[in-house]
């Protein structure tokens, strides 16, 4: 993020044209262009296709609904749409002014001037046209109302409270604000914050419609309710980032615990300042209104009440009984559950786990729908095949994320080996035992039955079958031939496909640039340029010609691609 830059720009000559000295409103009515002397503007580059800018723009716009009562701040949209009907419909739900869409030549001037390489994006100039910051979409995010005037003082003003805020923080200083200082109860009761100092309070950030929030959700009332009736001084406070109201009063009604009231204003904030980064995330703060811990939510999952009171003291306890759990795993430990004592066969017969005991195990997390999985599936059949074929100890267990039972049934039969059942309980546990957050994952389950690594997949990806048996002490043969293969070899070599000097470098499986078959462990590559060529291409003698495949060039047109939060250029 660029603050307070250097350049100042006349705003007249910066929006207008030869042929126009206004700007517009959605309605078509037209503000001229020196109206705005004296004012802050913010240059908004966006764009109704844009994902994220559809997501940004009703934040943006709540924000300038509140400063356009101080008349001293205007946005002006610069679009990026394709045509004019896609602009008039998404302008519409616009409060501020826009360069009108057939001025192009202006559009693209802006676009240009201040190096608009993804949207959205908010340049802020302050009354004299100078840039105060390059990155007011993160600033909005972050800061909203209170980040305004913009300017680098008042962003480090505000970070320096937030550190104070930490130092001296309360119970209090965390959940009221200038004009609340109560939470709300399920029934719409507003309930004192000082009625829970001295309490061990969980902060619970969830989203009803987020899958993951969903399926917490019950597991925590389950454990709260068990604490309340304990007497234990216990509370929860929900902070939905649900935008919706039916949808919060649905959630609220639903549990049986305290919340902020629906789109408080603290919430951004509280976001912000507990750097929440994924859902649901349940911070606790402690009897002193100190923070005890940024995210419970996996312990409430695997530990349920044992892991009240949340303090540091009890997580070491806990990890000292994980150690213990670990040391004595056994595979029936791990795949037993009550009756459920078997896995399944190509031709739906049961397999006993007991069958398996002594050999390696590896657990597939995976699913039909998933495309990774399948561009996974058939580098692990191969191995799995070159593996068996040495006559070695293993076994692959399919545990399916499918959605049916005719997708478990399309994706199992192309593999060679076990499966759990479809919608077996046990899915759920082995998911939250070995912490999978994605797919595919492979987990590997040593002969006496102690998990060896959850990194199996990239392992296979990068080494195949000679990964077998997926050890540390594997890696490290490994690691060694590798480092054997590379002496002799150049630190850096110039090559006739490539401008810039490349580098030999360790990296994981890639597609070369001069062959375009797939390279693995070394290349030489240029970071800045995302450029690879395997060793044999790089260090063979033909270095200035690639075969006809890859002298067919792609024609380079304008286009974007989105990714996360914004949409690229290129």
């Amino acid at each position: 993020m660029n603050m307070n830059g250097a350049n100042s720009h006349d705003i007249q000559s910066l929006l207008s044209s030869s042929a126009r000295d206004f700007l517009i409103r959605s309605n078509g009515d037209q503000v001229k262009i020196d109206s705005l002397k004296g004012k802050k503007i913010g240059l908004y580059f966006s764009a109704s296709w844009c994902g994220p800018c559809q997501r940004f723009t009703p934040i943006l716009a709540e924000v300038y609904n509140e400063l356009s009562r101080q008349g001293d701040f205007e946005v002006i949209f610069v679009s990026g749409d394709e045509d004019d009907e896609a602009f008039k419909g998404y302008f519409s739900k616009m409060p501020w002014l826009a360069v009108p869409f057939s001025d192009s030549e202006t559009r693209d001037k802006l676009d240009e001037l201040f190096k608009v390489m993804g949207i959205p994006h908010l340049v802020i100039l302050d009354e004299n046209g100078k840039v105060l910051s390059d990155g007011g979409v993160e600033i909005i995010r972050e800061y909203g109302v209170e980040g305004y005037p913009f300017t680098v003082e008042r962003i480090k003003e505000m970070k320096e409270q937030e550190e104070r805020a930490k130092r001296e923080q309360s119970l209090r200083s965390v959940l009221t604000s200038h004009s609340r200082d109560f939470v709300i109860s399920s029934d719409g009761r507003k309930i004192s914050v000082s009625d829970l100092e001295g309490k061990t309070i969980g902060l619970y950030f969830s989203m009803s419609s987020y899958k993951a929030s969903a399926e917490f959700t019950p597991r925590l009332v389950e454990v709260y309710e068990k604490l309340k009736g304990k007497g234990e001084s216990f509370e929860i406070v929900l902070i939905s980032l649900d935008d919706e109201e039916e949808s919060f009063k649905r959630d609220l009604g639903s549990m049986p615990w305290l919340a902020l009231p629906f789109k408080d204003k603290s919430r951004e904030k509280l976001a912000r300042y507990f750097e929440l980064s994924t859902l649901p995330t349940l911070v606790i703060i402690g009897p002193d209104g100190k923070t005890l811990h940024s995210n419970v939510a996996e312990a409430i999952e695997e530990h349920g009440v044992g892991a009240f009171p949340f303090t540091p003291e009890k997580f070491a306890e806990l990890a000292e009984i994980q150690r213990a759990k670990e040391e004595s795993q056994t595979l029936e430990l791990v795949l037993v559950s009550g009756d459920l004592d078997f896995v399944v066969g190509k031709n739906g017969g049961k397999v006993p786990v007991s069958d398996l005991v002594g050999k390696t195990i590896l657990l597939y997390f995976s699913a039909h729908w998933c495309p990774p999985c399948r561009a996974f599936l058939p580098k692990l059949i191969e191995a799995y095949k070159k593996i068996k074929e040495r006559n070695e100890s293993l076994e692959v267990v399919f545990i399916s994320s499918d959605r049916d039972q005719t997708s478990f049934d399309e994706f199992f039969k192309g593999m060679p080996w076990l499966a759990l059942p479809f919608g077996d309980a046990r899915k759920a546990s082995l998911s939250r035992k070995f912490k999978v957050s994605g797919i595919p994952m492979l987990v590997a389950i040593g002969p006496s039955g102690r998990t060896i690594t959850k990194e199996a997949r990239d392992m296979i990806a990068v080494h195949g079958a000679e990964a077998y048996p997926f050890t540390e002490e594997r890696m490290k043969e490994i690691d060694g031939q590798y480092n054997e293969m590379a002496k002799g070899w150049p630190e850096n070599v110039k090559h006739a496909l490539h401008e810039h000097e490349l580098v030999l470098d360790r990296c994981g499986v890639y597609s070369c640039d001069g062959c375009d078959e797939e390279g693995r462990v070394w290349a030489f590559s240029c970071d800045e340029c995302d450029f690879c060529l395997h060793p044999n291409c790089a260090l063979g003698e033909d270095k200035g010609t690639k075969d006809d495949k890859s002298e067919e060039q792609n024609p380079s047109k304008e286009g974007w691609r989105c990714d996360g939060g914004l949409c690229y250029k290129g």
